[in-house]
C-alpha cells in the first residue's frame, strides 16, 4: 500500500529501509526556486524501537505496512519469551517478553501487533 510522503502524520506507519516504523514527528519545508517541497520524517521501528529518518519530496510515494492488531492469551512464559495464542484464529506466536509490561503470566489477555512474521505485545488487557 502506498501514500504520499506529504500525508504522513504522527502515529501513522511507514516502511523505512524495509522496517515497519511508527511516525513520531514530521517537518515540511517550503519549495525552493528550482525544487519541490520536502518532508523530514522521524520514526521509530515498531519491533526494535530504533530511531530511523526519512527525507522525501512531499509528492513521492512511500510504502505503508499493513499492521494487524489483535487480542491473544498468554499460553506460557519461558524466561524472556512468551507464547501467545490469538483469540480469533487460534494461531500461536513466540514473542519476546516486553520489559515495560510487568506481571505477565499464563492465562492473561494481551493486545499485540503483527507485521509479516514479526509480533510484538503492546499491552496487558483488563486488570
Amino acid at each position: 500500500m502506498f501514500t504520499s510522503a506529504g500525508h504522513l502524520k504522527p502515529g501513522s506507519f511507514v516502511l523505512i529501509d524495509g522496517f515497519a516504523c511508527q511516525v513520531k514527528a514530521t517537518d515540511k519545508s517550503k519549495p525552493g526556486k528550482h525544487g519541490s517541497a520536502k518532508v523530514r520524517v522521524v520514526a521509530f521501528d515498531v519491533f526494535s524501537n530504533q530511531k530511523r529518518g526519512l527525507l522525501k519530496s512531499t509528492s513521492m510515494d512511500v510504502d505503508v505496512p499493513i499492521m494487524v492488531k489483535g487480542s491473544a492469551q498468554v499460553v506460557a512464559v519461558m524466561g524472556d519469551m512468551l507464547q501467545i495464542m490469538d483469540l480469533q484464529s487460534y494461531e500461536m506466536f513466540d514473542v519476546k517478553k516486553p520489559a515495560e509490561i510487568s506481571g505477565l503470566a499464563s492465562g492473561l489477555e494481551v493486545e499485540y501487533i503483527r507485521w509479516g512474521s514479526q509480533v510484538k505485545v503492546l499491552r496487558k488487557k483488563g486488570n
